[in-house]
């Protein structure tokens, strides 16, 4: 079949994407938090030494993107690796709702004294949402971004 010809199965469809090729999609979502690094069995000079304005009380806020990387291989019916809607549900009922205008340290994952950095949150995000995702489609990256500046990410290797 060449490259302009359609499939007979689905005239919408095109070879452009057949084969081994893994499609990607980003979807990015914001909330405001506030969180706190403290660790409780430091004293509050070592606190003070190691967070600096980060450990001051009662804490400080982001407004925090989040950005989800799935993959997987387009349906050849949509077009699509994932329906946007139940991706969007599922990053509004886990991510979105209990962490919209939360102080993070008080988080379940939070609360046992993980402290609330960039980095643990995008771990934090992931163990959310994988398991809530299609089976066909794959969690590749979370990105948070505290803001324009600092970031962390975690992907599988």
């Amino acid at each position: 079949m060449g490259s302009s010809e359609r499939r007979a199965d689905n005239p919408a469809s095109s070879d452009v994407c057949s084969g081994m090729i893994r499609t990607f999609l980003t979807r990015a979502v914001e909330f405001p938090a506030g969180h706190r690094y403290v660790r409780a069995d430091w004293t509050e000079s070592e606190n003070q030494a190691r967070f600096g304005r980060c450990y001051r009380p009662p804490g400080h806020g982001h407004n925090y993107r989040v950005e989800v990387t799935v993959s997987g291989e387009a349906n050849p019916e949509t077009g699509m690796i994932v329906d946007l809607g139940e991706l969007d549900g599922i990053l509004d009922r886990e991510v979105v709702q209990p962490m919209d205008h939360a102080f993070l340290n008080e988080l379940p994952e939070f609360a046992g004294g993980l402290i609330p950095t960039t980095e643990n949150l995008s771990h934090v995000i992931w163990n959310r949402i994988e398991h809530h995702l299609p089976g066909n489609v794959a969690l590749t990256r979370v990105r948070v971004r505290e803001d324009r500046n600092l970031w962390a990410e975690c992907t599988r290797e």
